[in-house]
């Protein structure tokens, strides 16, 4: 019965959730053959169908032709790969193309009926919605620090989203007086039975205490009370197992293959 039911979260996701969105801004979205990548983003995106349909030397020349594509802009680029995708030798001749595989994250999918709840913080700490700049750039801050690494371009990125779909982009803090502790977003794509559940870190010292799974549930609320049906998430290995308590089904896995010039 469970393994049906993966299958069948498995094929929507593929059917629903193998495009992009433009992030707004200046980024745009084109198409390559079976592929579709971003272009003017912080660094570039590649994604495509479950079976990319093309093998052997005619899948090295689509890679190469990715790989020169960004090159000739000077940018990184990120390939976004699933543990199901075919051919099978997709993420063996990305490698020999040079792209290098980042860590893999697990995809989760979830019924927004079942995970939606009132969120449950701890004393002091409060979750609102957010759309200003200054509040934005608080939240790059804080993701800089978790991931020990410059994540200014965030603020921009959030920015562009919330202008291009403000309907559809719900950013959220966890703040401790004035200090964001946590930050989340919610993003829909009309059409679509799924809510992305993206974002949802936490500082060190506020981990352990229910914050992330009171992100989790207010977003799946918000999904429900949009008839969104499911949410999804790519979560990371401290993430994974918090999400399948809660209810979540691990349907694949999904593995960053990044050049950089």
């Amino acid at each position: 019965m469970k393994d049906t039911l993966i299958n069948e979260l498995r094929t929507a996701y593929d059917a629903q959730l193998r495009g992009v969105t433009p992030p707004g801004g200046s980024a745009r979205v084109e198409k390559d053959g079976p592929l579709t990548r971003v272009v003017g983003w912080h660094r570039g995106f590649v994604t495509g169908p479950r079976d990319l349909g093309v093998y052997g030397a005619e899948l090295d020349t689509l890679i190469a032709r990715q790989r020169d594509f960004y090159a000739a802009r000077g940018e990184a680029v990120e390939w976004k790969t699933r543990a199901h995708d075919l051919p099978a030798d997709l993420s063996a001749r990305l490698t020999a193309a040079g792209f290098v595989a980042e860590d893999s994250e697990t995809v989760l999918i979830g019924q927004s009926s079942h995970l939606a709840a009132d969120p449950v913080l701890p004393d002091g700490v409060a979750l609102r919605r957010v759309t200003a700049r200054s509040d934005l750039q608080r939240i790059a801050a804080m993701e800089s620090t978790v991931w020990g690494e410059d994540w200014s371009w965030l603020a921009d990125d959030l920015a562009a989203r919330i202008e291009s779909a403000p309907e559809n982009t719900i950013v959220l803090v966890a703040e401790a007086r004035t200090e964001v502790v946590c930050a989340a977003w919610l993003v829909f794509k009309d059409g679509v039975d799924f809510g992305g559940l993206w974002g949802g870190s936490t500082l060190k010292d506020w981990r352990g205490q229910g914050i992330y799974r009171a992100m989790v549930a207010h977003r799946a609320q918000l999904a429900a009370a949009r008839d969104v049906p499911y949410v999804y998430v790519d979560a990371s290995a401290d993430s994974a197992p918090i999400l399948s308590r809660l209810g979540l089904h691990a349907v694949t896995t999904t593995t960053p293959y990044v050049w950089s010039p």
